[in-house]
């Protein structure tokens, strides 16, 4: 009998240098330093946070390689890398491209691409207004859509370890609702996604499994172009998941819990969402489990740390035991559904700056890790 649950976990690929960061943060810059400045803020807070592995380019190969192969060891099948592209060009590319596909020897772990279509704004560190400077805005437009997805289809799609959902590359978009402004409206983003589709069988793929993340609501609000339950069935996305379990949407910013949240209240709050999306959405919908949050080292250390804007907001921190709870419930939601729709988000492997990460640390070594692999093996 094969494994009965799919695990794909999300990659933040920032820990590498980045020509672009340069012109911001100076030269050899990666977002470590921010992790390397991390304070405690408040009384019991747990920071600075330290990787056990030490602060590595992850764009070494062989670096690379130890992350898949311990990743693989607790069960993990799938990394998926938050993928930018800003003015006709990737960003960030240097722990997939040189990293994971530069790899000697690969390990067997899968990689997909999860398109992050938002601006990329200054959080490094952020000041208390919120009123970030936009460093590269995402501004990708339908006309130069095809150009994309050439690069995609080129340089990743074709690799013998891109991850396939019945048996079709697996490629998400982040900001569904963006993408459809941008494109130019829902039946212009039905034709984006099918020149895609179009590409993709003719450079011999075949058909590519395009999944919507999903956030909170099924019906239409003031933030959605269409209600998400016409993703599938109007754009023809082919199933949705979710980037993380929403920590902070139960409050209005001046209600919620600071500096603290309970993270199993969270879950408990996105729970019976998972629920409504697997039991009413017309296409797939493949739960999540957070690992925690913290980003408090993206702001300011010298500043109080009070309740306001990203990423001025709660710590919300499980225990590996708590953690192991959710997601044994969160596979239990999948029970009785076709193997290919068990499917298990984690968030994330390495979210260092956001208190969101699988990879060792000083404190907990491979607890988290270890809870992951009793539900996945």
């Amino acid at each position: 009998m094969g494994k009965k649950i799919t695990t794909a976990v999300y990659y933040f690929p920032n820990w590498h240098v980045e020509e672009r960061n340069a012109q911001f943060h100076g030269k050899n810059w990666t977002e470590w330093e921010l992790m390397k400045r991390a304070v405690s803020r408040f009384e019991g807070h747990n920071q600075p946070k330290i990787p056990l592995w030490g602060y590595e380019d992850e764009s070494i190969p062989e670096n690379m390689e130890k992350k898949c192969r311990c990743a693989l060891e607790y069960g993990i099948d799938a990394f998926i890398f938050d993928w930018y592209w800003y003015a006709g060009k990737p960003y960030l590319e240097g722990a997939l491209k040189r990293g994971f596909l530069g790899m000697k020897k690969r390990t067997g772990i899968k990689f997909a691409l999860m398109w992050a279509n938002h601006n990329w704004m200054n959080f490094h560190p952020a000041i208390k207004s919120g009123n970030y400077e936009t460093h590269f805005p995402w501004d990708t437009t339908f006309e130069e859509i095809g150009t994309v997805w050439d690069y995609i289809i080129e340089n990743f799609f074709k690799d013998e370890d891109y991850w396939k959902v019945d048996g079709k590359p697996y490629f998400s978009i982040y900001a569904v609702n963006r993408f459809i402004i941008q494109m130019g409206g829902v039946e212009k983003t039905a034709e984006a996604l099918a020149l895609l589709q179009k590409k993709a069988i003719a450079a011999g793929i075949g058909e590519v499994h395009v999944n919507a993340i999903w956030f909170d609501n099924l019906e239409a609000d003031p933030h959605t172009v269409c209600p998400q339950t016409e993703w599938h069935t109007r754009i023809g996305f082919s199933s949705y998941t979710s980037y993380n379990v929403p920590m902070f949407t139960q409050f209005p910013m001046e209600q919620r819990p600071f500096p603290r949240m309970d993270h199993r209240a969270c879950f408990d709050f996105y729970y019976p969402k998972a629920q409504k999306a697997l039991n009413t959405l017309p296409a797939p919908y493949y739960p999540v489990v957070t690992m925690g949050w913290d980003s408090s080292p993206r702001t300011i250390q010298s500043d109080t740390y009070e309740n306001g804007f990203y990423p001025w907001l709660p710590v919300i921190e499980a225990t590996p035991e708590v953690f192991g709870g959710e997601l044994r419930d969160a596979a239990s939601l999948m029970d009785g559904r076709p193997e290919s729709e068990r499917i298990l988000f984690i968030n994330a492997w390495n979210e260092w700056t956001e208190g969101s990460y699988l990879e060792p640390d000083t404190v907990n070594k491979y607890g988290y890790l270890e809870e992951v692999a009793k539900v996945a093996k």
